[in-house]
């Protein structure tokens, strides 16, 4: 039997990069996928890549309340939230217009996601693995609305750790270092600005997406029934030589 065989899975921003290796992770694993993007375009690129594959791919906006409630409504049912749904805006986060959306996506969202899925996942004992970053350790100074909701995604994941446990929902989150997808591709691409990431690594290399999913998968499985509000750095050892 496998681990999550008969198991409902959501994944926000799923359709790609990180939240994408998780999903299918999932459904290697037994479990009925659920992923979203935010245009109907990632949906559907998404549901052509799933064929042969029980993953489900639909477009949401998790800053537009009623459309997470609608669409949270017309689950079946729910045993995890994966919410990977996210956005950076590098230097132009210094308008404070865009750093507001940033900090609405990342943190918000989080949190609207977390509070629609709530009642869900009491009925199934379920768990919510929150996605932060190495930055919610430390700052950015090329994108202090990330870096500051990344930081704030992590207070958040204690916090609600600590209210949704008598509903026995388990809140974790993890924290990935630097992982080779779309975004980062003009860093990893680069020798020069790739080199010293590398070098600071002690694994000596980039993180894959696949690399994630497992510790993803872990906090949501029955072996980690007795793990509540933890951030999991998921970096290679990046953050040891900081």
């Amino acid at each position: 039997m496998k681990r999550f065989t008969g198991m409902s899975t959501l994944v926000t921003g799923g359709t790609s990069g990180i939240g994408w290796a998780i999903a299918e992770a999932f459904a290697a694993e037994g479990a009925d996928v659920r992923v979203t993007g935010l245009t109907l375009a990632e949906a559907e690129n998404a549901t052509a890549r799933a064929v042969g594959r029980s993953i489900e791919a639909a477009a949401l906006d998790v800053t537009d309340s009623a459309a997470v409630g609608n669409y949270v409504r017309g689950l079946p049912r729910l045993d995890a939230l994966v919410n990977c749904a996210g956005t950076i805006r590098r230097r132009d986060e210094y308008d404070l217009a865009v750093f507001e959306q940033v900090v609405g996506v990342n943190l918000i969202g989080t949190m609207r996601m977390c509070e629609a899925a709530r009642g869900y996942l009491a009925k199934t004992g379920g768990a919510i693995v929150n996605l932060g970053s190495m930055y919610s350790f430390f700052g950015a100074a090329h994108a202090p609305a990330y870096a500051a909701s990344k930081g704030a995604v992590v207070q958040l994941t204690k916090s609600l750790a600590r209210e949704y446990a008598s509903q026995n929902i388990r809140v974790n989150a993890v924290t990935p270092g630097w992982i080779r997808t779309r975004i980062t591709e003009p860093v990893y691409s680069d020798p020069v600005r790739s080199a010293p990431i590398v070098d600071r690594t002690p694994l000596g290399r980039w993180g894959e997406p696949q690399d994630v999913a497992g510790p993803v998968l872990f906090l949501c499985s029955s072996a980690a029934a007795f793990v509540t509000g933890v951030a999991l750095p998921v970096d290679g050892g990046y953050l040891l030589t900081g």
